[in-house]
């Protein structure tokens, strides 16, 4: 039987070292082949198209985290990954700031890149948090999208 992959998720105020992470998920899972990563960061515009200068982004402590281990779990489930990293930062970040890492590693490039791209759609429809545009029209919560929920059906099995 293998070991389980190796999956670590962080929800933390703090900022992040892109390159220190991403070592780390290396190290961590050292017999992998491919290690895929997406960072997002806060937009310059505002749903609307207005400029924004800050982002708060709020989240229900304990629940957020246990909807992240899920979601990893979920992609570990479907692909053979050795290793997934998760880390969304919370709390008011400016414009251009990094809000969200998501990486994994397996043995070969295809399970990984699908693995990302399903984490973060079902990061985007199905993690508690919640985010304030801020800026100089004033503040507004983003609502949820269409195109992240239809993005997201993509992955449904049948």
């Amino acid at each position: 039987m293998s070991k389980p992959p190796f999956l670590d998720i962080s929800v933390q105020p703090e900022d992040f070292d892109l390159a220190s992470e991403l070592q780390r998920l290396r190290l961590a899972s050292p017999e992998a082949g491919a290690l895929v990563n997406f960072v997002g960061w806060v937009r310059e515009h505002a749903s609307e198209g207005q400029l924004i200068s800050q982002m708060l982004i709020e989240h229900y402590p304990g629940m957020t985290e246990k909807a992240l281990q899920g979601i990893a779990q979920q992609a570990a489930s479907r692909w053979p990954l050795l290793g997934v990293r998760i880390i969304h930062r919370v709390g008011l970040l400016a414009a251009q700031a990094q809000i969200v890492l998501v990486a994994a590693t397996s043995l070969h490039r295809q399970a990984a890149f699908e693995a990302c791209a399903f984490m973060m759609d079902y990061l985007k429809t199905d993690a508690p948090f919640w985010k304030k545009e801020i800026g100089a029209f004033g503040e507004h919560w983003v609502e949820a999208r269409a195109s992240d929920e239809q993005a997201k059906q993509q992955w449904k099995q049948p």
